[in-house]
């Protein structure tokens, strides 16, 4: 047997190798008839060498190889007598000459060992892969989109016994985003905290760690804003939920910060996808909110907000005013 596993959804590709595995059902056995490589280092022979081997006391040996198909997604070069890099074809280097073979050596193999080849983000016409895909189970696990995502969510809660409503799907998918390691821990915790019952929007804003970043968002609206009453709500929302004032200095921050280098982005062309490479977040919720807010400010307000902030935090740190009063003056300050 031999598959090939390959995709920027490493959740999803882990779980198929697990399914695979379990498949085999040979216990115990499997774990002493394994052998990984990487693929950046092992040789065709060295890879069949393991392939022939028939498993001691189990009915598989299972053979993984990590990283292969990356090696051919780019040309490879050389230079010339002058230092000058010529670029070479790929099927004529040596090590595409070497790999391709790998297609008529897997027919070699015994009936009893399954060969899989792990690979990352790689492209439908990588070399190595148009050139072996035939004889193999390919399957492919991109990153997850918008719909696809949400039917995610409820099949993995109902895969867990639970329940959920629309309300809280749309809203869980929007604040963890298309991560999927994070988005099953949320899930897990969830099915924890709610104890058989459905799972509902209410549930997903007093769990989901994400969650309590829209009312930070919401308060430093309402900060830049000049809404005195509701921020101060917020804010007293926030600390009696167990926030402690340097968190929400530190988060307030946080978001100021993404405001500013957001707009600065935006006003020099940055596609959306651009500035959620460069600002480092993961959920498309936080990226649509930022650009929103930041577009409604000028930088001269989110300068002004952000330096009053500090001030606020070096009151705390030499300890001219505690926390929450320090948080209240500063709402005074802005609001004012």
């Amino acid at each position: 047997m031999f598959y090939i596993l390959y995709g920027a959804d490493d959740f999803s590709l882990k779980e198929e190798l697990e399914k695979i595995k379990a498949g085999l059902d040979d216990g115990d056995s499997l774990a002493s008839n394994a052998t990984v490589f990487e693929g950046n280092q092992v040789r065709l022979n060295q890879l069949m060498d393991a392939c022939m081997a028939m498993p001691f006391l189990g009915s598989h040996r299972l053979v993984i190889v990590e990283g292969l198909l990356g090696r051919f997604g780019k040309r490879e070069t050389k230079r010339d007598k002058g230092g000058k890099e010529e670029r070479l074809a790929l099927k004529k280097s040596a090590a595409f000459k070497e790999w391709a073979a790998l297609k008529e050596r897997v027919a070699e193999m015994p009936p009893t060992t399954v060969l899989i080849l792990i690979d990352g983000d790689i492209k439908r016409d990588n070399a190595l892969l148009k050139q072996i895909s035939s004889v193999a189970s390919v399957k492919e696990f991109a990153h997850i989109k918008w719909t696809a995502l949400q039917n995610w969510i409820q099949r993995r809660v109902k895969e867990q016994g639970g329940k959920v409503s629309p309300q809280a799907v749309k809203m869980l998918a929007s604040l963890v985003g298309e991560n999927l390691w994070v988005m099953a821990s949320e899930i897990e915790k969830l099915l924890i905290y709610t104890s058989g019952r459905s799972i509902e929007e209410k549930d997903v804003n007093a769990v989901v760690s994400h969650a309590r970043e829209t009312s930070v968002f919401t308060m430093v609206d309402a900060l830049i804003e000049g809404r005195a009453p509701t921020a101060a709500l917020l804010l007293h929302q926030l600390l009696q939920q167990g926030a402690t004032a340097p968190y929400l200095i530190v988060m307030i921050t946080r978001q100021l910060r993404i405001l500013v280098q957001a707009k600065e982005l935006s006003q020099n062309a940055a596609s959306m996808a651009e500035i959620k490479g460069m600002l480092g977040l993961t959920s498309d919720y936080v990226l649509t909110k930022a650009l929103e807010q930041s577009n409604r400010y000028s930088m001269r307000r989110l300068e002004q907000v952000y330096h009053k902030l500090l001030d606020t935090d070096l009151s705390i740190k030499k300890g001219i005013s505690t926390g929450e009063v320090a948080l209240d003056f500063l709402v005074a300050e802005l609001c004012a």
